[in-house]
Parts: C-alpha cells; structure tokens; sequence
C-alpha cells in the first residue's frame, strides 16, 4: 500500500484514509493507483459490511495533482499514452463504487474536483459544517470528468449538476445538503465520528441483504451512466490540446485569473 494510504480494519468495518502531507491533499497518479488497490481489495470481501474514506482533518482533497512529476497523462505525452493514463481516475471512481459493502466519505474542509468526484462514488457523504464543495474543471479549460455527471445528476439533478460542475459555483454544506450531494452535516471535525455511527448500525443489519439493497439503488439511479460518460475522457483527452486547458492550468499554477477565449 502506498505511503500515503491506510487500511484500518475494525469488526465488520473498514477505515480508509489517504493524507499525503500537504494541506491540498492532492491526488497524484500513485495515489490514485493506491485508492483504488485499496477499493479492490474489498471486492470480494463478505466479513466487511461498511467501508468508510477519508482524508485529512483540514482537507478531504483540493483534487487532481496538477504538480504531479507522472506526465505519462500529460498534454505533451502520445495521445495513446494519455488515453491510458487518463483512465486512473475513472477506474478509482468505478473501484470504489462497485465495492460491496456500503461506503461512507467522511468529508472535512475542502472537497474539489477530483475529490468531489471521488467522493460522489461512495453511497453515502458526510461533511462537517464548514466543508466546502467545488468543482472548478470547467474554469481550468478542463471538461468534468471520471464518470461524475452522471452520478452527481443521480444526486442532485440536471439544473444543480450545471450550477455545480459547469458554472464551477462554490457550494457550503448547508447548501450540499440541502440539495442532497451530501446526506449529513456535522459539526467540524465530526465526520469521521459520524460516518463510524453509521457503519456500526450498518454491521449490525444482515450483510448480504443490505449489500443487495446498495447495488439495487445504484442500478436504478446509475442505468445510464456508462451511456452518457463514455466520453468524458475522450474530451478530456481532446480539451488538453486547447489554448484554454494551458492557460487554465499555468494561471491555477501561478495563482492567477486565466484569460479564456474558447481556443
């Protein structure tokens, strides 16, 4: 396992954390190989009824890492090099969600992007009252990625999915709860507590049944999910090659307002 991933194993309950040492918490190419190792791992795991994910105490994850020394998914690289390595973050998203026991994301501070992505692939999020959910792709030249539209449409809808991923808006937790992206809010730093309560009432209900009732409402919310996000990494593959993806990037990189022209 990587160094910045652990696995905590409690009775019929799993504990997920990933904390890279910095404050942005950002998901490199190894961490994301690492989450979804650890997401396969319990696949095929019948004595684990809850699986729980989290991050740091400051921040879930500022998403992506756009400092990552891995190009093999980079602008620059061959497009078939891209399209392979540009498939990590689907496969994290798709690891996670087809995990059989229930799982709960545990959120504290920011969560953006990547992370949002991340976290919209487990049955249940709990942030804490002072999180913040943001998903700035879009601002960045970039289109929304690794299969999220669709489950963040199985969430919250058309119309808040475009406020949330498309016109980038900044979302607290009283509004992520509200609009139902998250199920829970508590005060900070109380996820974790929280996603435990849940997971310990989830081991106590028969485990083979509650996993049928977990893949069952996915199938219903998710039944056209492939169909309508087989190609968001084409686009993304595509959006790399635009002026506006390097200026997006260089101007989140020297911390300034990009100038985007639609090139």
């Amino acid at each position: 396992m990587h160094d910045s991933v652990a696995i905590e194993l409690d009775g019929r309950i799993a504990i997920v954390r990933f904390d890279t040492g910095k404050t942005a918490n950002a998901l490199s190419q190894s961490v994301l190989i690492a989450l979804t190792e650890a997401a396969q791992s319990f696949h095929a795991c019948p004595e684990i009824s809850a699986v729980i994910l989290t991050g740091r105490v400051d921040n879930f994850s500022m998403g992506a890492d756009l400092k990552d020394s891995d190009t093999s998914g980079g602008p620059k690289a061959p497009l078939s090099l891209r399209r392979i390595a540009l498939r990590r973050g689907p496969a994290l998203c798709e690891a996670w969600e087809k995990i059989d026991a229930l799982t709960i994301c545990a959120i504290e501070g920011w969560c953006i992007g990547g992370g949002m992505a991340l976290a919209a692939s487990c049955d249940l999020r709990i942030a804490s009252e002072t999180s913040r959910l943001y998903v700035p792709e879009v601002e960045r030249g970039m289109n929304m990625s690794w299969g999220s539209i669709p489950r963040f449409v199985a969430l919250i809808g058309p119309a808040r999915t475009k406020r949330l991923a498309a016109l980038c808006e900044k979302e607290d937790a009283k509004t992520a709860l509200d609009w139902g992206l998250v199920g829970y809010v508590v005060p900070e730093p109380n996820g974790l507590e929280k996603a435990l309560e849940i997971a310990r009432a989830a081991s106590k209900l028969p485990p083979t049944a509650l996993k049928m009732v977990k893949h069952d409402s996915n199938a219903a919310a998710l039944a056209l999910a492939k169909a309508t996000a087989y190609r968001d990494l084409e686009a993304f593959a595509l959006l790399q090659q635009s002026e506006d993806f390097k200026e997006g990037v260089n101007s989140f990189l020297q911390g300034r307002d990009p100038n985007l022209t639609g090139d």
